[in-house]
């Protein structure tokens, strides 16, 4: 496929009418490259670099902007086309490639080969981005990046190797260089989930919490069905604890995920910090079914049944017994929990119960 491809590129770029072609010193080099197009032997991009070397003898060649573009022509060629080096070219040939093509590239005459030039740009971003992602399968993101920029350069449009640059500036921790990234990818209204995640994750790390709400609201607002979007927006309203804001956002977050007792909890807590008690109350209860080992939500719904005894009209015996029956529970599986020992304490002496009294200011003296 990659041999299809350069000669695709090849046949494209020496059909075309442009500046050279026509000196007789360059038939040899323009044949060859003719070849590999017909027969996709590398034998053939081995003779044109060769004859396009000869060109270049003296300080006067060095210096020809026809003899060098036809250099940087088979050069960049090479490197697309013979990803495994087959031709056993130096280490440093990508870049000297890259440093002929700088040095030729802000030339005066140079408009003249701006199809040459073009097509040694794309040759040579291509080779990094590939060169990019053998760094980063070995771990290797500082080189990446590196790799990766040196493509955005010669590929500017190519919105893609931003997503490059900032998956691998992610993965070294530079999470600064990571969100700028990002945030030019999700840009656009056609932007991917992916990168609006971890756009907002990046953020999230940085202590950004509004621009990861602002960009998690900016996904909900193209994707309004997405899932992973909404739990986003809720785990941010959840940890900034504004349940009035993650209040509108409940009933859609249990519909998909009914069977989630974190999720079930993060709801029953919503409600309950919003004094709905009823509604907390049920879901509380849901949370422990799913998982009976969650403290969190039994000593929670011990406490809701306590604030509930104290209210007017609802100063009750079964709210008071309710709390004790979930605050002794949660005691059992987190006996040294001080708040929960504190909250029994409260209890007990509510219901005039001494010898429980008793024995839970025993508790506390041994913590303290």
């Amino acid at each position: 496929m990659q041999k299809r491809k350069i000669g695709i590129l090849i046949l494209a770029l020496f059909t075309t009418s442009f500046a050279f072609g026509q000196s007789e010193a360059l038939k040899v080099v323009v044949n060859n490259l003719a070849f590999y197009k017909q027969k996709g032997d590398l034998k053939y991009l081995s003779n044109a670099k060769k004859s396009a070397d000869s060109l270049v003898v003296t300080r006067k060649d060095s210096a020809d902007l026809e003899k060098n573009v036809y250099r940087i022509i088979v050069n960049s060629s090479i490197l697309y086309t013979d990803s495994l080096n087959k031709l056993g070219q130096p280490e440093a040939f990508l870049d000297q490639t890259s440093a002929l093509l700088d040095k030729f590239a802000d030339k005066g005459k140079i408009y003249k080969y701006q199809p040459e030039m073009d097509y040694a740009r794309r040759c040579l971003a291509n080779v990094y981005i590939r060169k990019g992602f053998l760094l980063t399968k070995n771990n290797d993101f500082k080189n990446a990046v590196d790799a990766f920029q040196k493509a955005k350069k010669y590929a500017p449009a190519q919105k893609q190797i931003n997503s490059y640059i900032a998956y691998a500036n992610n993965k070294l921790g530079n999470l600064q260089d990571a969100a700028k990234y990002y945030s030019t990818l999700i840009s656009t209204d056609s932007t991917k989930v992916e990168y609006l995640e971890t756009a907002s994750t990046i953020y999230k790390s940085l202590g950004d919490t509004a621009k990861a709400l602002q960009i998690v609201k900016k996904g909900r607002r193209l994707l309004p069905q997405n899932k992973q979007l909404l739990q986003d927006e809720a785990n941010i309203y959840n940890n900034k604890r504004d349940y009035k804001a993650l209040e509108p956002l409940l009933i859609p977050l249990i519909d998909n995920n009914v069977n989630n007792p974190d999720i079930t909890f993060v709801a029953a807590n919503c409600y309950d910090n919003l004094n709905q008690y009823d509604k907390a109350e049920s879901l509380y209860l849901r949370a422990i079914e799913l998982n009976g080992n969650a403290y969190e939500s039994v000593f929670n719904l011990g406490l809701l049944y306590f604030k509930k005894s104290t209210l007017k009209n609802n100063n009750d015996d079964k709210n008071i017994t309710s709390a004790v029956l979930w605050l002794e529970k949660a005691n059992e599986m987190a006996p040294r929990d001080k708040k929960c020992l504190e909250l029994l304490q409260l209890a007990y002496t509510k219901t005039g119960n001494q010898n429980q009294l008793d024995r839970i200011n025993n508790r506390l003296e041994q913590l303290n």
